[in-house]
């Protein structure tokens, strides 16, 4: 018995069968354009009068001729203790805490050595003391199996140790060894050189870029401590004393 030939298929069924093209858009293209990036344009650095600088400067020497650091400190292992402790906390603060820190621990070697639990229980009021411990203790060892207990001068070296960030190493190498590679920038010099007009930027980094363009840099360790006890004392985040202050002249912002 022979097998029935199949029927041809219709068009029609052909038709049914087949996948569906994709319906073009009304404009014909078969693909959207894709859309072009947006073009961001960097933030340009403040344009300050360099008459406006010059008498700001002058004024800040004149008030503050011989600035020190606020963090009490005989050596460079203290300083660089100390600017370890002050992260999120006040100098005055520190200043209470150190003198039984460093009376316990007088060297790197001792502070090396040291419990966790026991430098913790000493740097407790400064806040985050257990990460400071922490930092502290790696520091001190740090300087020991590194650099013969010493603090180093390099920047590099400095900032390969535990809890060193480029601030404080700004901070040691500017106080310690009158070295410096830039400016340090804390809470009050970031607030106040923002209100300056020096910066716009609220990044620190960005902002000692544009510090180190804008001041010169025999200033920058004096500038630093200058601005940092200026804002202590007259310009403060809340309420600052523009009457009072040796900068409401040339201050842009006077009255805030």
């Amino acid at each position: 018995m022979t097998p029935a030939r199949k029927k041809p298929a219709t068009s029609r069924e052909a038709s049914a069968g087949a996948p569906k093209a994709s319906p073009r858009k009304a404009s014909g293209k078969r693909t959207a354009r894709k859309a072009a990036p947006r073009q961001t344009t960097p933030m340009r650095r403040p344009a300050v009068p360099r008459a406006r600088l010059t008498e700001l400067l002058t004024r800040l020497a004149e008030h503050d001729p011989h600035p020190r650091c606020a963090l009490d400190h005989a050596n460079p292992f203290e300083l660089l203790a100390a600017t370890i402790l002050s992260a999120q906390c006040t100098d005055v603060r520190v200043n209470l805490v150190t003198p039984a820190l460093f009376a316990r621990y007088p060297s790197p070697t001792d502070l090396a050595a040291a419990e966790q639990q026991d430098v913790e229980q000493l740097v407790r009021s400064t806040g985050f003391f257990r990460n400071k411990a922490k930092n502290l203790i790696g520091m001190a060892r740090g300087l020991v199996e590194r650099f013969d207990g010493r603090v180093p001068e390099a920047m590099d070296d400095l900032l390969s140790l535990p809890g060193v960030a480029r601030k404080t190493a700004n901070v040691v190498r500017g106080e310690s060894f009158g070295l410096a590679d830039g400016v340090v920038v804390d809470t009050h010099v970031k607030r106040i050189t923002r209100r300056l007009g020096f910066t716009r930027h609220e990044d620190p980094v960005k902002v000692e870029r544009d510090l180190i363009a804008l001041i010169p840099k025999e200033q920058w360790i004096v500038f630093a401590h200058r601005i940092i006890r200026l804002g202590r004392t007259f310009c403060p985040a809340r309420k600052p004393k523009c009457e009072q202050c040796p900068l409401s002249g040339p201050c842009p912002r006077r009255a805030l």
